[in-house]
C-alpha cells in the first residue's frame, strides 16, 4: 500500500471510533489482504460435463502473476472480487491504477486444496477508485462463457449494510501460522461497527489471500461486500479491524459488467463513477 493509501486507511479507522478488541491491535497497519505467495496448484482436475458442484464452490480463487486473491461467482459469467486484486503492481509492490490484461487472470474453480478446473477472464470492470483499498475496492471479472452447475451467490444491491448487522467473510487466504495449505475458509466476523460512504468496518479473522472474498450477511447467503483491508497479524484466529468495500454503492458497475458479458464493449458504455 502507498503511504497515502495507508494514511487514508488510518484516518478512516480513526473516524470509525472502534473500541474494545480493536484498540489492542491499533499498532498493526490495516492493509490489503491479497497474497504475494506463489502457491499455485500444479494439478488440474476437470469434472465431467454438467457435474454438480457444492454451493461453496461459488467462492473461487483468483490467481495472477505475483498475487492471489479470492472471489465470488455472482452470476453464471461474473466473478466479484476486489479492485486492488486486478491492478498492476510496481516493482516496490505498490498498487497502480491500470487494470491488468484479463488474459493474465485465472479463476480457479472448486479449490478445496486442489481446484477441479480453471477458466480465464474475458474482461475486467472496475470503478476509477479503490485500487489501494476502501471505497471502490470492487471489481467484476467477466468470464468468456457461463458456468453450468455452480449456483451463484446473490448480491444485495438494493440495501446497505446496517450498523450492528453481523457480517462473516470467506476466502482462500492463508496466515503464517496456518497448519494446513491453501483452501476455502469461512472466516469469523462480527457486527458492523461503522459505515463509510462505500465501506463498512468490523472485526474479522483475515489472512493474506482473502482480499476480494465475499462478505456475507450472517443468516443468509447474500453478499454485501468484499474483503478489502485488514490489520492482519499472521494468526487466522485473531479478529482484527477490517474494512470491507460495500457493493450496494456500486450498482452501475454491476450493470456495466452485465452489458459487457452480453456482448457490449467498454467503449460503448458511459464511464463509471465512484459517486452514487
Amino acid at each position: 500500500m502507498t503511504a497515502a493509501a495507508g494514511a487514508r486507511s488510518a484516518c478512516f479507522l480513526a473516524a470509525a471510533a472502534l473500541s474494545g478488541a480493536c484498540a489492542t491491535t491499533a499498532q498493526r497497519p490495516v492493509r490489503p489482504a491479497s497474497s504475494r505467495a506463489q502457491e499455485v496448484a500444479k494439478l488440474r482436475f476437470f469434472p465431467p460435463p454438467l457435474a454438480l458442484a457444492e454451493p461453496e464452490d461459488a467462492i473461487v480463487r483468483i490467481v495472477l502473476p505475483g498475487t492471489t486473491c479470492s472471489g465470488t461467482l455472482v452470476a453464471e459469467d461474473l466473478v466479484l472480487t476486489a479492485h486492488h486484486c486486478v491492478v498492476s503492481l510496481s516493482a516496490a509492490g505498490t498498487y497502480g491504477t491500470e487494470i491488468v490484461d484479463p488474459a493474465r487472470v485465472v479463476v480457479e474453480l472448486g479449490g478445496d486444496y486442489l481446484p477441479w478446473g480453471n477458466i480465464a477472464a474475458k474482461a475486467i470492470v472496475a470503478p476509477p477508485c479503490g485500487e489501494a483499498g476502501g471505497t471502490g475496492d470492487v471489481a467484476l471479472i467477466v468470464l468468456p462463457r457461463k458456468l453450468v452447475g455452480i449456483a451463484p451467490f446473490p448480491v444485495r444491491l438494493d440495501a446497505a449494510p446496517r450498523i450492528g448487522e453481523v457480517i462473516d467473510p470467506a476466502g482462500f487466504g492463508r496466515c503464517a501460522t496456518s497448519a494446513s495449505g491453501i483452501h476455502r475458509e469461512r472466516r469469523s466476523g462480527s457486527a458492523v461497527a461503522a459505515l463509510g460512504l462505500g465501506t463498512m468496518t468490523l472485526s474479522a479473522s483475515i489472512c493474506p489471500g482473502d482480499s476480494g472474498g465475499p462478505a456475507f450477511a450472517r443468516g443468509s447467503h447474500e453478499v454485501v461486500g468484499v474483503v478489502s483491508m485488514s490489520a492482519m497479524d499472521g494468526d487466522a484466529s485473531t479478529q482484527s479491524p477490517t474494512v470491507m468495500a460495500r457493493v450496494d454503492v456500486m450498482r452501475p458497475l454491476f450493470a456495466a459488467a452485465r452489458l459487457i458479458a452480453d456482448g457490449a464493449t467498454k467503449n460503448e458504455l458511459p464511464p463509471l463513477s465512484c459517486n452514487r
